[in-house]
């Protein structure tokens, strides 16, 4: 009888919060619809596309967009079917058997998962009691345990926290493992190195679709890098990796520069204004100071305020003793704020 590996035995299926809830804010996305005229841009590019063929192989006119929305050179850009592709694409081929991949905790799961699935040997670095990433004792860190890969989030998710780029290029010029720079969050903040990513011979940068840009349907994710690097990734990713429709689409999105940047900063003052409604809140033992579209809040009665959303068609990230809750705009964090404090009033009855 065909017996499973062992590594696939006890894995269950991603999990995500299912059903109908009147405010989705669990999962980070994007709170803003597309404009009309995007929509319209869309069905024409739909009608237009030759859907008995196969899509390009590079997404050729998707990273030309993508590189021209961000100012870099279009041949370090690789696309593909959402970051969580290449992930596994990085954790699979960039290492071999027996190497070692560094991770922070507290981190986006994933990255352990695809470490545990493809058997590399994962050894994580407790952040500080602050959350916050020290860059020496990472440093010191890759270098004690020969790590051959580093991969982390900046800004953090789950935390919200963000390290400065000093830092961070500190960190990818004093190791030589291969760093992988989760920046999904990036577009919220100020402190990327993407402009700088094609100059180093060991770094990554990962970037998605699914957050500011507000296409998480879609699933695109991006990968800068030099262009070694990117002749590699594109060499070992499958030859049609993403769709004809997610090309056309995210092609014609990124080409909309101006309004594009507008919503970026529309997003980011709906997080200032969940985070002011948040700081208020007596249950919160901790809310921390966010760079991205979400909140992370810290509170005893976790599991029990997470239960009292629900019970209010309000859905939200449980995480241990916090709660992350995608930032929605002003009326819904309003809403969102007015159940907290019915749940803190029925708290002290």
């Amino acid at each position: 009888m065909y017996a499973l590996p062992e590594k696939l035995r006890d894995l269950t299926p991603y999990d995500p919060i299912t059903g109908s809830y009147a405010l989705r804010c669990d999962a980070n996305e994007s709170c803003l619809p597309l404009p009309a005229e995007w929509q319209e841009e869309i069905a024409l590019a739909a009608r237009q596309l030759s859907y008995n063929r196969y899509p390009d192989p590079y997404a050729t006119e998707l990273c030309r967009a993508f590189a021209d929305y961000y100012g870099i050179p279009v041949g370090s850009v690789t696309a593909a079917n959402g970051s969580d592709e290449l992930l596994a694409l990085l954790t699979s081929c960039f290492l071999n058997a027996g190497d070692k991949l560094l991770t922070l905790t507290p981190e986006f799961s994933m990255y352990r998962f695809y470490a545990g699935l493809y058997e590399d040997k994962s050894v994580v670095e407790e952040k500080s009691t602050s959350l916050s990433i020290d860059p020496d004792a990472v440093i010191r860190r890759c270098r004690e345990e020969k790590a051959q890969m580093l991969l982390f989030s900046n800004p953090c998710n789950p935390t919200s926290l963000g390290l400065k780029r000093e830092a961070v290029r500190r960190i990818v010029e004093e190791t030589d493992a291969l760093v992988v720079l989760d920046e999904a969050y990036m577009d919220f903040w100020d402190q990327s190195l993407l402009e700088e990513a094609s100059s180093y011979d060991n770094l990554v940068i990962l970037r998605t679709a699914s957050k500011a840009v507000g296409l998480a349907s879609l699933r695109l994710g991006f990968a800068v890098s030099n262009e070694r690097i990117t002749r590699a990734l594109q060499s070992a990713k499958s030859p049609y990796n993403v769709n004809g429709l997610s090309q056309a689409i995210g092609a014609a999105v990124y080409r909309h520069k101006t309004l594009l940047r507008q919503r970026t900063e529309y997003l980011i003052r709906c997080r200032e204004d969940l985070q002011q409604k948040l700081d208020g809140l007596t249950v919160f033992s901790k809310v921390y100071p966010s760079v991205t579209n979400f909140v992370y809040a810290e509170t005893p009665l976790a599991k029990q305020l997470h239960q009292a959303l629900l019970d209010r068609s309000i859905a939200v990230r449980l995480m241990g003793n916090a709660l992350r809750i995608t930032a929605a705009e002003p009326e819904d964090n309003t809403r969102i704020a007015a159940a907290i404090e019915e749940f803190e009033k029925e708290e002290t009855l």
